[in-house]
């Protein structure tokens, strides 16, 4: 971890100082959760590769547009990166809709409602757990006009690295659900549902050791074959 004096200012803050005196003491539960992305993260990668080939493919015969999609989300000590993904949707769905995706979104594709339903839609994430942008368990990352609205604590969670999965996203796997009907889903994803998933971050860092986090990657499995 970087030392206090040298976190962005902005973080350097009272809020922020007790999740960060957690981590510190945690020091090689980081290290060991680094290695451990790296030779997983190879381990699955070539494993995965014949399938993100065969999905790639079945993206491009159902519908037009690239076959990833990248979007900026931000990681550790707020630094932007650009999150892989399999495009799920129609090209340009931001430009169509908001940047929340709802129950039943008519942006949503054929492959990319299965995609999303298992999670497969996530796999070149493997790429940026690689890069070191991500991990396989850590704070769901946001993007940067969410982060932009982050209270001085909920900056802590970003002491993390980004994860592929979190306590967060399993607490709100039908996150989509919870922004049907409503209006203006971007206000009630960062009124309501945000704070929510920000306390579930915390609670993360909190309890955050190398044997929780492969818990957390278990429970991540059950909940996809729910």
């Amino acid at each position: 971890m970087k030392k206090w004096e040298q976190l962005p200012p902005k973080f350097q803050n009272d809020s922020v100082k007790p999740y960060y005196d957690i981590l510190k003491k945690r020091t090689a539960s980081l290290i060991i959760k680094r290695i451990f992305d790296i030779i997983l993260g190879l381990i699955l990668t070539v494993i995965a590769l014949p399938f993100m080939l065969i999905i790639a493919v079945w993206i491009k015969c159902d519908s037009k547009g690239k076959v990833f999609f990248l979007q900026r989300r931000v990681t550790t000590y707020g630094r932007v990166f650009h999150i892989f993904k399999f495009r799920t949707m129609v090209s340009n769905a931001e430009k169509l809709g908001t940047q929340v995706t709802v129950q039943n979104d008519s942006r949503v594709t054929k492959a990319g409602k299965f995609l999303r339903k298992c999670r497969l839609d996530e796999l070149p994430q493997l790429f940026n757990v690689l890069k070191g942008d991500m991990s396989f368990v850590g704070t769901r990352p946001e993007v940067e006009r969410y982060v932009d609205r982050y209270s001085d604590e909920m900056l802590a969670t970003l002491l993390m690295p980004a994860g592929i999965t979190s306590l967060a996203s399993i607490q709100f796997k039908d996150e989509e659900k919870l922004l049907d009907g409503a209006e203006n889903p971007d206000d009630v994803y960062v009124n309501d549902v945000l704070p929510q998933k920000m306390k579930y971050n915390l609670e993360y860092i909190n309890k955050f050791n190398f044997f929780y986090d492969i818990k957390l990657m278990f429970m991540t499995f059950f909940a996809v074959l729910k």
